[in-house]
């Protein structure tokens, strides 16, 4: 999901990462790329700093250590004049209701960051299509993209695809294994 994500980014573009371990994934496959990164994700931004020639954009706020995210509390932070052509977001359940997540404090940040793009691509696998969680992050209108793998329930894909929303499936057997460097 990861590297299909990946895929779709080209040098010099403007993308949102939110913090989840799958785009946190994602941000390992973005080691030879030249981009623009806004992430409320303090382990996102150490791995992009570390690891890759991208530039790191990082919001305002507390760091809340054991999720690694970064908090504003302002509406009103340094988020607000920037603009990206994608969202990268992962998710802790994808319905028919929308994205979904359990706590509210994430929710709030990922509503903050929707609102600075153009194109949401939710990477989500297969077990996140089970309802679950309580607050809906925006609907599935919002969404462009869904990156998935093949154990997606089909009817949920063609759900989406009704929707006119792109899902792009991720095959592991097609893939090459990512190795840390």
């Amino acid at each position: 999901i990861a590297l299909c994500a990946a895929d779709l980014c080209s040098d010099g573009d403007s993308i949102i990462l939110n913090a989840g371990s799958t785009t946190w994934f994602m941000a390992q496959c973005l080691r030879n790329h030249r981009m623009q990164v806004l992430t409320n994700s303090f382990p996102i931004a150490q791995e992009l700093v570390a690891n890759s020639a991208n530039r790191v954009v990082l919001p305002g706020g507390e760091l809340y250590r054991e999720p690694g995210i970064i908090l504003s509390p302002f509406d009103e932070d340094s988020i607000q004049h920037f603009a990206a052509a994608k969202m990268f977001m992962s998710a802790y359940a994808i319905t028919p209701l929308g994205v979904i997540e359990s706590d509210p404090l994430i929710a709030r940040a990922e509503a903050k960051l929707l609102n600075r793009t153009e194109r949401l691509i939710v990477l989500v696998d297969s077990s996140k299509f089970r309802a679950r969680g309580n607050i809906v992050v925006c609907p599935l209108t919002r969404v462009s993209t869904v990156v998935t793998d093949t154990g997606a329930p089909p009817h949920m894909i063609d759900h989406l695809r009704a929707l006119s929303i792109e899902v792009i499936v991720a095959d592991p057997k097609e893939m090459k294994v990512l190795t840390a460097a």
